[in-house]
């Protein structure tokens, strides 16, 4: 006898980090990733920028 096949899982919600928890009282911040250097970083207008 067949089993029906087991219902697809919903995706995990991604993570909500603020990004206070992250910078602290730094303007920047670099982000390591698969070898190469990431530049998280919040502009005068309170933004936040990635640059690699």
């Amino acid at each position: 006898m067949l089993k029906p096949p087991a219902p697809a899982q919903a995706p995990a919600a991604p993570a909500k980090v603020p990004s206070q928890a992250l910078l602290g009282t730094r303007k920047e911040l670099v982000i390591t990733h698969n070898g190469r250097e990431y530049r998280l970083r919040i502009t005068q207008t309170g933004k936040l920028i990635l640059t690699a």
